[in-house]
């Protein structure tokens, strides 16, 4: 008999929460299966069969809190079938007729069945697994093929017969929920980042005119050369390095009594995933030219909406960068990701009417935001620090040509 045991979630990650089984008591099982899925505080973690054979035991229960190293489950290796040994499983199942025939030494996932975070964005959705194909190992949906299918369901014409596809009382004015492991966490780290830091947000607002244009020359050369499209958050991530090297504070933190200045950049950007925001670390950007940094937050993005984040791709960051712009916002006041010190708010490039050379003419603005830790950056360094970053993006060939 193997133990399934929860693996080791990270550091600073001292449990986690069972999702939900993809298998029951009695079911055959290949090495390496997925069988369940942690969620903690930051990721989701997926629990493989240590072996071929079949599940013997379920200790863990969906929604039960688990720790590292807990038994949750065991596997009988090299078992018949399902049911080869119902007297050894601890959590019973429907009383079932004897099978004719023994069953095969191991069951294969039937095409179109969820993983279960697939399972649960499906489900929210009120999308059906059979209209999804998947992509993972023998045609499992994976979460990546199910927010596409939401997707592409949400891009498509409404049909003429809209029905709700979740069981609900008609007429109910309201419905309860409980909170992910996640979202708990989210709500509590903000919150105490309100509580300790001494945040204060200063503003500026960059003419994009110049990064656009250099953007648009040479987009097409660059992705054909690197394989990656030329976004606007290279550009940003180049120009905050910039800042950051010429006002150290904004990359350190406190910790009690001691002022730590970080002489590395590892820059967090934040993306907003369907169980909220996440903030995924690009590690060592001062040693990546603007490829790699496109590269690095394309893999970090769709690691995020694929629920693949791992432990390593979320802890650590010295600064971190938040796109709301994307959404449409004009103009916000992020909260910074403790420990940090600062955050940058990006937001929409909207035309306005601006003076230039004593003329009124019409050019792509952008509001930036950065909210600071007042504790350790003052009000100058705030401030310097942002009219680097409009400074950078104003002339961007001075940036790139570190002049």
């Amino acid at each position: 008999m193997l133990d399934i045991v929860v693996p080791v979630m990270g550091e600073s990650v001292a449990e986690g929460s069972i999702g939900s089984w993809s298998k029951k008591a009695g079911d055959a099982v290949k090495k390496d299966e997925i069988l369940v899925e942690i969620e903690t505080d930051k990721v989701a973690l997926e629990v493989v069969a240590p072996a071929d054979g079949v599940l013997a035991e379920i200790l863990a229960t969906d929604g039960a809190t688990v720790t590292p190293g807990m038994v949750i489950g065991r596997v009988e290796a090299g078992a018949a079938g399902a049911a080869a040994k119902p007297a050894v499983v601890s959590m019973p199942t429907p009383a079932a007729a004897p099978a004719p025939v023994a069953a095969p030494t191991a069951a294969p996932t039937a095409a179109h069945d969820p993983m279960p975070s697939a399972a649960r964005a499906l489900e929210t959705a009120g999308v059906a697994a059979s209209a999804v194909t998947g992509s993972g190992k023998d045609g499992r949906i994976t979460k990546g093929d199910a927010l596409a299918a939401v997707a592409a369901l949400a891009a498509a014409p409404a049909p003429v017969v809209a029905a709700p596809s979740a069981p609900r009382a008609l007429g109910a004015r309201e419905e309860r929920v409980k909170m992910t492991r996640l979202r708990q966490t989210i709500a509590r780290r903000l919150k105490d980042a309100q509580n300790t830091a001494a945040m204060l947000t200063t503003f500026n607002e960059v003419d994009m005119t110049n990064v656009m244009a250099v953007r648009n020359k040479y987009k097409d050369i660059f992705e054909k050369k690197h394989g990656a499209k030329l976004g606007f958050m290279s550009f940003f991530v180049k120009a905050c390095l910039v800042a950051l090297k010429d006002v150290p504070a904004v990359n350190a933190e406190i910790d009690g009594t001691d002022i730590i200045y970080k002489n590395f950049y590892d820059i967090g950007v934040a993306v907003g995933t369907e169980k909220g925001l996440v903030v995924p670390v690009l590690r060592h950007a001062e040693d990546l030219g603007l490829a790699g940094i496109e590269k690095g937050i394309a893999d970090l993005g769709k690691k995020a909406r694929d629920g693949a984040l791992s432990i390593d791709d979320m802890q650590g960051g010295t600064f971190t960068i938040s796109n709301g712009g994307v959404y449409g916002s004009l103009m916000s006041t992020p909260i910074l990701n403790a420990p940090q010190s600062g955050i940058l708010g990006m937001h929409k490039i909207q035309d306005r009417p601006m003076v230039v050379g004593g003329q009124i003419v019409v050019r792509p603005m952008m509001y930036l935001a950065l909210s600071y830790d007042h504790r350790i950056v003052d009000g100058k360094e705030a401030v310097t620090f942002l009219v680097r970053v409009k400074e950078c993006l104003e002339d961007p060939e001075r940036m790139l040509l570190d002049i």
